[in-house]
Formats: structure tokens, C-alpha cells, sequence
């Protein structure tokens, strides 16, 4: 027989459903992605820290969960929400089914809701904290959530990144590059895009200093995604701050947010964020609309931007900044996932720029001038 379960939200709003996965109650900031597949690397993305999931894709777990699409050492939502799940996936590569995987690593979650109401709420209302439990009563859980801390108000980033640094491709001629990678919430395509066109990653702590980053002789570095508030990462944004104009810099969707808050500029919560493997996005470089992955439910307020400061991308649906170059140091921030892959190909042309930008800033350039394909670089699609 199901278990039953109930989503109570921060507004005193209740959903009931089935429970499957873990039995554990928990609770966390609930938010919505719109995307249609990719729910391992969803589960898996750390930028989901202290949030429950809700996926607005009727239907999860038909492919099941396999090795290799992974985008970090664990689960990291706190809950999962979904209109119906698959108990019996259909898929040659998979390994287990999606409630193993859950259940295995103490991860509950609830079926049998209207997703589209839940998310209807949280699009009007705004995303908010809420509580998923088979255990508690509705009005004990009511008191418990009275007593949590708000989402904003916690350092997300101290709890997933790595313990100690680590390298990742070899030390050979194909790998011309070597690129530091602040793991604020990392996520493994990163660096396998990265070795896969012609770069050695060094991966360190996000506690690590600005000098001990140097010291390891890096050509470029990235500040990587990553869950959380930027307004709450003040050591790391200090960091960040003593590297500008140091050694070329890219910054990836938190990383972009915390090289904005280091050059003067203020950051923002979104209503209920950008979640989704399909946000339009214009580089105005070139006028080019790109189909963007994106995660993330904070953003750069444009009016406070410092005037060094020049925006190169743009959402299509909201506004909001996107990309930023510097017109002195060398720079380039997204506050999309170019690792994300949908398309699968639109975005890597960011990660050539980068490159292009090491080469410029060095005047010693690594290589030929060639496009990343996907001979190069990995493309699934990770939203």
C-alpha cells in the first residue's frame, strides 16, 4: 500500500500525495524546473542545495538513473516532487530504478499531485520554504517550519564544495591550458568540456585564497555555479575580488553573480528563478538568440552596475542581465549554464571565448584558432 505524504508550504498551503524514495521528512526553499528530461543531473546539480524540486514534466523516471550522467559525487535536492513516477524504467544503460536511487540515499519524494497547481503557486506567489513529511501531522510541521531558517539566510556553498583539491585530465601535450576551478557548487561538465578542448583543471575549496590560487600558475580561472544567496559569500566574493585583472577570469552563474557583487554591483532574488533546459538568451555581440540551461534564483541588478562593467547577454523573457565583460580586465561572466549543452552545441562557443581571451591577456597563443565541436567537447545536456 502507498505511503501517504503531504508538501505544506510556507504560506499554510497543503498537497497530498504518495510517498516514494526515502521516508525521511525534510524541508527546504521549493522550486519548479520546467525541463522535459535530464533528472539525474538535476538531482545531482549542488546549485539545488536546500531545496525541494518539483518538476513540472508530467512523467520521471521512464530512463531510470545510470553512472554517467552524474553532475556531482551525490544527490543534493532535499526532496523531489513530481506528477507520476516511473517504477519500472525502460532503458538499456540503466542501472537502477529512480526510487532506488532516492531511497538508497535518504532523499523522500512525492507523486500523485497536481504539479501544475503547485507550480501555479509558486509562479504567482513566489518560490518559498516548505516541509515534505510522512511522519509529522500538518500542524506539527506547521510549528517546525515557524522555526527553519530562511533559505537566503544560509551558506550553501561551504556544505558542497570540495573537501580538497583535486585534479582533473592529465599532463600531456593535447592539454595546452591549466585552469583553476573554485568549486562553489561545481558541476562535472564543466571540466570534462574544459579537457575535452585542450585544459588540465585544478579544482580547489571554495575557502581557498586568492594567493594560494596563484600560486598555482594557472593560465586562467573559473568560478564555477553554485547554490545560495551571493549576498551571504563574503570571503569568497573577496577572493574573487583580489584575482580581477590578475589572471583571465570566467565566472558561471553564481560565479558570474559573485564577479559582479566583487566589482561594485548589487544582486537580486527572483520571484521564482530560472529553472529550465529552454530560456532564450541574446548575445548582443553578434544579435544571435541562443536556447540557454539554466538554474538559478538569484540575478545582477542592472541598475547598479559600475560603468566598467558592460552587459553582452540578455534574457528575452524578463530582461534580466545574462553576461558581462569588463572593459579593461579580462573577464567574461554567464549567468546561464554554457555546460548545460541543450542544443546540445549553443553554448560552447562561450567557453573559445574564454580561451581566446587566455591567449590575448598571455600574447602567447596555445593553439590554432578552431571552433569547439562535439568531436571536442561533451555535449549532453545537463539543465
Amino acid at each position: 500500500m502507498d505511503k501517504k505524504t503531504f508538501l505544506l508550504l510556507d504560506d499554510g498551503s497543503i498537497y497530498y500525495g504518495k510517498s516514494f524514495g526515502g521516508t525521511e521528512t525534510t524541508y527546504g526553499e521549493v522550486v519548479f524546473n520546467t525541463s522535459m528530461y535530464g533528472y539525474q543531473e538535476m538531482l545531482t546539480d549542488p546549485s539545488y542545495a536546500g531545496q525541494i524540486l518539483v518538476l513540472t514534466y508530467p512523467l520521471i523516471g521512464n530512463y531510470g538513473i545510470n553512472r554517467a550522467d552524474s553532475e556531482s559525487k551525490q544527490i543534493q535536492v532535499r526532496g523531489l516532487i513530481v506528477r507520476e513516477h516511473c517504477a519500472e524504467p525502460s532503458h538499456n544503460l540503466s542501472d537502477v530504478r529512480l526510487e532506488d536511487y532516492l531511497g538508497n540515499n535518504g532523499i523522500p519524494a512525492m507523486s500523485d499531485i497536481d504539479t501544475r497547481s503547485l507550480v501555479r503557486r509558486l509562479r504567482t506567489k513566489g518560490v518559498m520554504m516548505g516541509i515534505l513529511s510522512s511522519e509529522m501531522s500538518p500542524d506539527e510541521a506547521g510549528e517546525e517550519l515557524k522555526r527553519l531558517p530562511q533559505f537566503g539566510a544560509v551558506n550553501y556553498v561551504q556544505q558542497v564544495t570540495t573537501d580538497a583539491s583535486y585534479r582533473w585530465g592529465a599532463r600531456d601535450p593535447e592539454h595546452l591550458y591549466e585552469i583553476v576551478l573554485l568549486d562553489c557548487g561545481l558541476k562535472f561538465n564543466i571540466p570534462r568540456i574544459l579537457t575535452g578542448i585542450g585544459c588540465r583543471c585544478s579544482i580547489v575549496p571554495a575557502s581557498t585564497g586568492a594567493g594560494d590560487i596563484l600560486a598555482l600558475n594557472p593560465d586562467g580561472v573559473l568560478i564555477s555555479p553554485g547554490p545560495g544567496d551571493p549576498a551571504v559569500l563574503a570571503d569568497i566574493e573577496s577572493t574573487v575580488k583580489a584575482l580581477l585583472g590578475r589572471v583571465p577570469v570566467m565566472g558561471i552563474c553564481l560565479g558570474h553573480q559573485l564577479i559582479a557583487r566583487a566589482l561594485g554591483a548589487d544582486t537580486f532574488k527572483l520571484k521564482f528563478g530560472h529553472r529550465g533546459g529552454n530560456h532564450p538568451v541574446m548575445d548582443l555581440r553578434t544579435r544571435r538568440v541562443f536556447i540557454t540551461a539554466q538554474n538559478h534564483g538569484y540575478a545582477v541588478d542592472a541598475g547598479s552596475l559600475p560603468a566598467s562593467l558592460e552587459v553582452n547577454h540578455v534574457n528575452l523573457n524578463d530582461g534580466t542581465i545574462e553576461g558581462l565583460t569588463h572593459n579593461d580586465m579580462p573577464i567574461i561572466s554567464i549567468q546561464y549554464h554554457a555546460e548545460g549543452s541543450p542544443g546540445p552545441e549553443d553554448n560552447l562557443y562561450l567557453f573559445d571565448r574564454y580561451l581566446s581571451m587566455i591567449d590575448e591577456f598571455s600574447g602567447k597563443p596555445k593553439r590554432a584558432k578552431q571552433p569547439i565541436s562535439k568531436t571536442t567537447a561533451s555535449t549532453r545536456t545537463t539543465p
